[in-house]
């Protein structure tokens, strides 16, 4: 497939919408952009310059002068803040924690959705995100938005979590998923919501190729 479409995933947390964009995107070849990794870049710089969310004036210093790039390799993307490699430290305790608070700070959005559309001016791109097909990208070539119940994405998160050695119960990674979900909706800022011409996938059920298989047919139908 030649052409170099914009594909946008949407989702709640733990709805496969990540590890099918990344899937998805080994198989057109494309660059899967994860633009929560970039909130989290953002936050780590917080961290490094000691700025607190609260200062307004500072952080808007920092993003003027903000680098993020993401550079495809093929056992992963590798995430870059101001020429240093990051992709590790973004994904630790303190960072994850910091990550969903500056996510809904205006000015910190509004850069990052800037940064965000000049990586997919030029198509060839999928993200995945909460606000990607409507907000980012409300023009991209496909816009899907994945859901699944809350038993089911709690169960894929809390194995994740167990994986790394945290000891937490499945009911409290559902209560988490339950506040995450009703923070993202009602959020003033880019609310997580499906766009209308998004294309709704269940995931409840699903196997991630099965998830994968399902965008690629209609992909293929659209352009055939």
């Amino acid at each position: 497939m030649n052409n170099k479409f914009v594909i946008a995933i949407d989702g709640p947390a733990a709805s496969g919408k990540s590890t099918t964009a990344k899937q998805l995107a080994k198989k057109l070849k494309y660059i899967y952009i994860d633009t929560g990794a970039m909130y989290r870049a953002s936050g780590l710089c917080t961290l490094l310059q000691n700025i607190g969310l609260d200062n307004k004036v500072a952080l808007k210093k920092m993003l003027d002068k903000i680098s993020i790039r993401i550079e495809y390799e093929e056992e992963g993307n590798r995430i870059y803040l101001n020429g240093k490699d990051v992709s590790e430290r973004i994904r630790e305790a303190d960072v994850t924690k910091l990550s969903s608070q500056i996510a809904v700070i205006g000015i910190v959005r509004k850069k990052m959705v800037e940064l965000q559309r000049k990586m997919g001016e030029d198509g060839g791109v999928i993200m995945d995100g909460r606000d990607i097909g409507t907000v980012v990208f409300p023009n991209a070539d496909f816009k899907f938005f994945m859901i699944a119940n809350v038993r089911t994405r709690a169960l894929r998160r809390w194995k994740e979590v167990k994986d790394t050695g945290e000891n937490i119960t499945l009911e409290e990674v559902e209560e988490e998923l339950i506040w995450r979900d009703k923070n993202d909706t009602t959020r003033e800022i880019s609310p997580l919501k499906q766009a209308e011409d998004a294309i709704p996938i269940d995931t409840s059920g699903m196997t991630i190729d099965e998830q994968v298989k399902f965008i690629l047919d209609i992909i293929k139908k659209d352009v055939s």
